[in-house]
């Protein structure tokens, strides 16, 4: 307990401090942690302070201690669909950017790179993975990419609708396959809840080719369905490749099947930075790194605070012991 109220101690003065000097080093000071090393940063989390300055805010996230970051569509080459419905939904959120925010592939990776940042993901719609593979291939090579992620997809009303679902997925990852990139899935609320006696997930997860299809798991979003996270972690070893970290301010859950944005809006409020809520990130996140979990993403969608808060949960993801 001494040595957790020490850390606390020495968190808290840190962040009272201003973590953006440069001589600060948080990876130095907590080197002899077997914690997380290498964390990214979900762009979805300060889209505003990237529409104002996309560059400066990149350069933050650096400077807080982060390493990757992982940019969500649409993207100039998006079909129309994409680029529509994106429109109708930006002036309740107050910003419109997505992508590189007006600047090219090349340029962007020029900004990360003189960051020292990588960005391993890049999330994009539907329409863009069925429509604009190559276009999109292209620009995540330019990034240095690897996984090009669907950060939800449609509730099917029965068990054929999910079986449809993953055959899709395995077309989309063998032509993802096929220009040297990989397709994952990120999870909503979609199919956790047993439909017909079957727990659509599950399905998707069997269905599909590990080889093809790949899974990136939002912890928030899996724990507001109930769900048993380490135990899903242990269930799949090696099918979650990504990972968004954020916690919960207190125990919630869907109202429904948790399968509409409805459901998620609703949660929004209850979203929390890493380590000041209720959400047992250590035991999550140890299960993770075993079942073969790369890549660590905070978000904290369309972050109150911004920075202050990814510096928070930075702050305690790098200080957290994991179990061995």
């Amino acid at each position: 307990m001494s040595q957790r109220r020490d850390f606390l101690k020495k968190s808290a003065a840190i962040v009272a401090g201003g973590m953006l000097l440069p001589q600060w080093n948080a990876q130095a000071e907590f080197q002899k942690s077997n914690a997380l090393k290498k964390l990214g940063v979900g762009l979805f989390s300060v889209p505003r302070d990237l529409e104002k300055d996309f560059p400066g805010t990149l350069k933050k996230i650096a400077q807080i201690g982060f390493k990757e970051i992982e940019f969500y569509g649409p993207y100039p080459f998006s079909p129309a669909e994409e680029k529509e419905r994106w429109a109708s939904v930006t002036p309740s959120l107050g910003f419109s950017g997505s992508a590189f925010y007006g600047k090219s592939a090349k340029e962007a990776r020029k900004i990360l790179d003189d960051n020292g940042l990588t960005a391993p993901s890049i999330h994009c719609g539907l329409p863009t993975l069925k429509q604009s593979m190559g276009p999109l291939a292209e620009a995540a090579n330019l990034i240095g990419a690897k996984y090009v992620i669907l950060p939800s997809a449609q509730t099917q009303p029965n068990l054929d609708g999910y079986k449809a679902q993953a055959d899709e997925f395995n077309e989309i990852g063998t032509q993802a396959n096929k220009y040297g990139i990989r397709f994952a899935y990120h999870n909503h609320g979609n199919g956790l809840k047993p439909l017909d006696g079957t727990i659509p997930f599950d399905l998707i997860m069997e269905r599909t080719d590990p080889k093809k299809v790949f899974f990136q798991m939002d912890i928030y979003w899996v724990a507001a369905a109930g769900v048993n996270i380490p135990a899903l972690l242990d269930k799949y070893a090696g099918r979650f490749k990504s990972m968004h970290v954020k916690d919960m301010a207190k125990e919630v859950r869907f109202s429904g099947d948790g399968g509409d944005p409805g459901q998620w809006m609703e949660l929004f409020p209850h979203l929390a930075n890493a380590g000041s809520g209720v959400m047992d990130l250590k035991s999550i996140l140890s299960h993770a790194v075993k079942s073969g979990v790369e890549h660590f993403v905070v978000e904290r969608d369309i972050a109150p605070n911004s920075t202050e808060d990814l510096k928070k949960s930075y702050v305690y993801l790098t200080g957290l012991e994991l179990e061995k």
